[in-house]
């Protein structure tokens, strides 16, 4: 209850008088990397940081359930780029797990210095990332969701939690309704999807969603989300799913799954055809 009422007055601050929509590539207090996993040797996330200005940057690295596995601080000065390599940064033990991180400005500019996260208005970080595989020699595109971080001001950034971050300013808003895209063909190997949903709520469970393919043809299906705060999933396993549903969208109203789910949404489908020749990213839209 308590994620739920930040999660409000945030959503309340952040986009009063304004329309809101997905935003990437600007400063603010911090920013989320929804899908993050390594797998101990040719795949990994790499992650990109630009500063303003000097400070420390705490990251927390989350569980698809959004329980904090890891952290650790670095610090930067103004004007400075630093790479951030998701496998050398892990640890032992973290091969193939899949999760999100979070990284955020500190007030201070050691990591000494403060614990607590910079105001919403800071124009502090920006970030950018992507996922490669260095035997398949492909990169992918990775969406950043910018802040501002919802994160409690005096909140110990060393020891956020499930309920600690309530929402953030570059995704969606919970009641919102997601358009997830799929190109699929129903054969392994061939053309794949899979859709990758974040939230700062609990998204786990079956959601009834509309499917429709190109010639604008519909069908009521349900989908699992297995997972609280991360997803990643693959639509040619939704039951019910016409087997010439092949290219489309799916249309799933965020609202429905609220009050469970709250705060921020965001959504994104890689999808790998041997005719494109490389995997592709593309940023779900949401009204």
């Amino acid at each position: 209850m308590k994620k739920l009422a930040i999660a409000a007055a945030a959503a309340a601050a952040l986009t009063a008088g304004v329309a809101h929509a997905y935003t990437m590539g600007t400063f603010s207090n911090g920013f989320v990397v929804p899908n993050v996993i390594h797998d101990g040797g040719n795949v990994s996330t790499a992650v990109g940081i630009i500063s303003t200005e000097a400070t420390s940057v705490f990251w927390t690295f989350f569980d698809q359930d959004s329980k904090h596995i890891t952290d650790g601080c670095f610090a930067v000065t103004a004007n400075d780029y630093h790479p951030f390599v998701w496998r050398n940064a892990s640890g032992v033990g973290l091969e193939n797990k899949r999760g999100y991180l979070v990284f955020a400005a500190g007030k201070g500019a050691t990591c000494a210095a403060s614990t607590n996260i910079r105001p919403v208005d800071s124009q502090t970080l920006a970030g950018h990332a992507f996922e490669y595989n260095l035997s398949a020699k492909d990169v992918v595109y990775v969406p950043v969701v910018d802040g501002p971080l919802g994160i409690t001001q005096g909140a110990d950034l060393t020891t956020l939690d499930a309920n600690s971050l309530a929402s953030a300013g570059g995704a969606a808003l919970v009641g919102n309704t997601l358009y997830m895209r799929y190109y699929i063909d129903g054969a392994a190997g061939g053309d794949d999807t899979r859709i990758v949903v974040w939230s700062t709520g609990n998204q786990e469970g079956t959601h009834t969603v509309n499917i429709y393919d190109d010639k604008q043809n519909r069908k009521s299906v349900n989908f699992d989300l297995k997972f609280a705060e991360l997803d990643w999933f693959d639509p040619e396993t939704i039951a019910g799913r016409p087997a010439d549903f092949k290219d489309g969208f799916i249309v799933w109203n965020t609202g429905n799954a609220a009050p469970a789910l709250s705060g921020s949404v965001f959504s994104y489908s890689v999808i790998s055809a041997p005719a494109f020749g490389a995997v592709q990213t593309i940023l779900n839209p949401h009204k």
